[in-house]
């Protein structure tokens, strides 16, 4: 059932809040919500009560509820628009191999090549190279005669996929300190518990500069929904945008990555799941998909540091549990995926 798109943006940041005190409550120090919002508020204000209750909420898990946000929300409007540059709905950006691209970028220049007062640039860097590159090449074999099918793209971003982790593994046999193993074990499975104050203002502006260039090119992305053909016909340039697009996502997605390291799915199940409510309209689908992905993300964050405490489960491997059969359901009822090589 479609909904109004005002109530639906309401609705889900009323569960984006809710989900927020949630995650600033639950963990293996439980804090009632009222006391919750008294210590936010008065933050806030500039008056933080003291105490290690006030330390928890705001130093602790304030950043790791904020960088998940921003994190699920920067995955799934990325998941949306890789759907509509390879009109296919199993597009994600874990998927095709950017997430991982993004991984296997940053995990080389932190064992390799960074020095610790470089490695705040030189990693988001190293991880859009990657992310673009990992895209790139699953683009180039997917697509053949000027067409491209589920069976090929899902091959392709499988075949790169695992490039790329055997890379990162060989890293990890070859890492000579157990920080760095730790270190790469973190991007090969992601994870929100390093999340700080002073690292969420590079991942929030790609966010925000990401979400609104692709904004302002809805229409665009509206007219790829009916072919190269209709599109090109309706005067645009599919080839040039498409290229453009693919460096603006990937380099939305090598940022995000280079602080939560590689998390699957997010980018696959929330664009379907927003689509059933609003749509296939991309003014409305991506602001719906940017909450759904923040909200679902600080849930299975949440999940991640609960399920298992005082252990804490990488919260890649929560929603890998939740979208692997999403995937399989979506590969069985898709049409297009029979003759797997296209």
């Amino acid at each position: 059932m479609r909904l109004r798109l005002p109530v639906v943006l309401v609705l889900l940041t009323t569960a984006l809040l809710a989900a927020g005190v949630a995650g600033l409550a639950l963990g293996p120090v439980r804090i009632a919500p009222g006391r919750v919002l008294d210590i936010v508020l008065g933050a806030l204000s500039g008056q933080r009560p003291p105490g290690a209750f006030a330390t928890i909420v705001w130093d602790v898990r304030m950043p790791r509820v904020l960088l998940g946000a921003v994190v699920g929300a920067g995955l799934a409007v990325a998941g949306t628009v890789l759907q509509a540059l390879v009109r296919n709905q199993l597009a994600d950006p874990f998927l095709l191999g950017a997430s991982s691209g993004a991984s296997a970028g940053a995990v080389l220049v932190i064992v390799y090549g960074a020095g610790a007062g470089l490695a705040a640039l030189t990693v988001p860097l190293a991880a859009f190279a990657g992310s673009m590159g990992a895209l790139v090449a699953v683009y180039a074999m997917a697509r053949r005669g000027g067409t491209m099918t589920t069976g090929r793209l899902i091959l392709a971003g499988v075949a790169v996929q695992y490039i790329l982790s055997a890379l990162t593994s060989l890293v990890l046999v070859l890492a000579a300190h157990p920080d760095q193993i730790r270190t790469v074990l973190f991007w090969t499975l992601g994870g929100l518990g390093g999340a700080r104050w002073d690292e969420l203002a590079l991942p929030s502006a790609a966010l925000l500069v990401g979400t609104g260039l692709l904004l302002a090119l809805a229409r665009p992305l509206d007219l790829l929904l009916a072919g190269e053909e209709g599109a090109h016909t309706l005067g645009l340039d599919t080839a040039r945008f498409r290229a453009a697009v693919f460096v603006l996502t990937s380099l939305v997605i090598g940022v995000l990555v280079a602080y939560s390291g590689a998390i699957g799915f997010v980018g696959l199940m929330v664009p379907h799941a927003a689509r059933m409510v609003v749509g296939a309209g991309h003014r409305a689908l991506l602001p719906v998909a940017a909450l759904g992905g923040a909200v679902f993300l600080v849930l299975a964050d949440l999940v991640a540091r609960t399920a298992a405490a005082p252990e804490e489960i990488p919260v890649g491997v929560v929603t890998a549990l939740i979208g692997g059969p999403f995937f399989l359901w979506m590969l069985r009822r898709s049409s297009r995926t029979e003759g797997i090589a296209g």
